[in-house]
């Protein structure tokens, strides 16, 4: 295994993480955009204003998007896994 193939498998997974949690992390900085705006217009300043819709968004996400999440994770994680034999000899 040479420094190449140590880079591509790093920068496969950097893809790939980049890749499943956007869904999440995008829904979350919108949602979070949208109530600090709100909260700025009206001038109210209560934390939990700002927390619980953000994990009501997160959750909503994770629900309809988690398979497709796992199931690429999953099958990222066997590729990885099937590729070591060939690695090692």
């Amino acid at each position: 295994m040479n420094s190449q193939q140590v880079f591509t498998f790093g920068q496969e997974g950097l893809l790939q993480l980049l890749t499943v949690s956007a869904p999440v992390l995008l829904t979350v900085l919108l949602v979070g955009l949208v109530v600090s705006v709100f909260q700025a217009a009206t001038q109210i300043s209560e934390a939990t204003l700002s927390f619980v819709p953000k994990v009501v968004a997160a959750v909503l996400v994770l629900a309809f998007a988690g398979p497709w999440m796992m199931s690429t994770l999953v099958e990222y994680l066997q590729r990885t896994l099937q590729s070591i034999p060939g690695m090692i000899g």
